[in-house]
């Protein structure tokens, strides 16, 4: 399993306190949802605040990351001629978000082609100020993008847009358990980012940060009582977000045990995973371009636990699988994954015929997997 950052996994002592509150979940409703779920809840934001650097009453969970792109664009309103600034390196279904709201308002849609592969981190900067108008209202960059693997600079991106007056909307999904957070410090208007991803915590546990001078007017995906319900001593924004309607809410309440497991691994707890996942993904890259003649899509400095490299480019039309999964697999990656069990992304980017390969790098991973891929890959590329 080289693909740690589709999707996470989840460790077994998180597992098990999830079971444990489905079962007092279950076991009495109303008592759980009326009397025990609040703290529960509000022990698992303090404990996700004090890791990524937020003040409690600045963040809420949501269901994942492209849950918070969604409340935070659609509750914007935007008018005709506004522009909306986005890279070509951006996920998907974030930057349909971008679409929906833009097209249902007249507004535009500028896309920054962020060269690849990114030599600097200031070549990163530049190819996004240099789209900056007086009409941009809203920039939304990925800390680390999905396809690409590169991780932006996001720090100086947030001062000089904000500095030019252009909010910035951070996408966060893989950069919590990922890499060192401190939205304080950053400083964004907005920032969503996922714990089921390198924080290991359940499936549906995501979180929003508004900064407090943002967060009138900011509502969830879906309007619940917290509108018109207000709880005594609660900020606002927590009235809107903490209950979205009757659902499973014990992702979010697992997030605080997910945090203290990594927090417990030796070699540095959370730090040290973050290190070492970083090291395993750099040897795992430069294996692979060695062995292959790979180009991989930025320098060091801007590697997390996940690397991407480009492979040959296709060679006449690819059928690409889409009968299992709403992300169309290439026949490349099935091979892989039918003939020597290995699950590693391979896709078409920016468009076909070129195509990435994507790895991470998490506890489980080690230097043998890569050895394996750069082998088995080899095969299934050979003519």
């Amino acid at each position: 399993m080289l693909n740690h950052g589709s999707f996470g996994a989840c460790p077994r002592p998180v597992l098990e306190l999830q079971d444990r509150l489905r079962t007092q979940m279950e076991g009495e409703p109303v008592r759980f949802f009326f009397r025990e779920m609040q703290p529960l809840l509000d022990e698992s934001r303090r404990a996700l605040a004090a890791l990524i650097g937020a003040d409690e009453a600045d963040l809420v969970f949501v269901r994942n990351a492209t849950t918070g792109v969604n409340s935070v664009l659609r509750s914007l309103r935007w008018a005709a001629g506004d522009e909306l600034l986005v890279t070509d390196h951006q996920y998907n279904a974030c930057r349909n978000v971008v679409d929906f709201v833009a097209r249902r308002a007249g507004a535009n849609v500028v896309v920054a082609a962020v060269p690849m592969p990114v030599e600097s981190p200031q070549q990163v900067i530049d190819a996004i100020l240099g789209h900056v108008t007086e009409r941009t209202r809203l920039a939304m960059i990925d800390h680390v993008t999905s396809p690409t693997a590169v991780v932006f600079p996001i720090e100086e991106l947030v001062a000089r847009l904000q500095g030019r007056g252009v909010d910035v909307l951070i996408d966060g999904a893989h950069a919590p358990g990922m890499i060192p957070l401190d939205l304080r410090r950053i400083g964004a208007a907005y920032y969503t980012g996922n714990c089921h991803k390198w924080l290991c915590a359940p499936k549906g546990a995501g979180f929003l940060y508004v900064r407090r001078d943002r967060q009138p007017g900011i509502q969830p995906a879906v309007i619940s009582h917290g509108y018109n319900t207000p709880r005594r001593g609660s900020p606002r924004f927590h009235d809107a977000f903490d209950w979205p309607g009757t659902d499973d809410p014990t992702p979010w309440l697992c997030v605080s045990e997910a945090i203290r497991f990594l927090g417990s691994l030796t070699g540095g707890g959370i730090e040290g995973l973050m290190r070492r996942n970083r090291a395993l993904a750099l040897y795992g890259r430069r294996l692979l371009c060695e062995a292959l003649d790979l180009r991989p899509t930025c320098p060091e400095e801007m590697v997390g636990s996940l690397a991407a490299m480009r492979l040959p480019d296709d060679e006449g039309p690819i059928s690409l699988d889409t009968g299992t999964s709403i992300v169309p697999t290439h026949p490349v990656q099935t091979e892989l994954f039918e003939r020597y069990g290995i699950e590693v992304p391979i896709y078409h980017w920016p468009a076909a015929p070129r195509k990435l390969l994507r790895i991470s790098a998490q506890a489980y991973n080690g230097s043998t997997q890569y050895e394996q891929l750069a082998e088995s890959l080899r095969r299934v590329l050979s003519p």
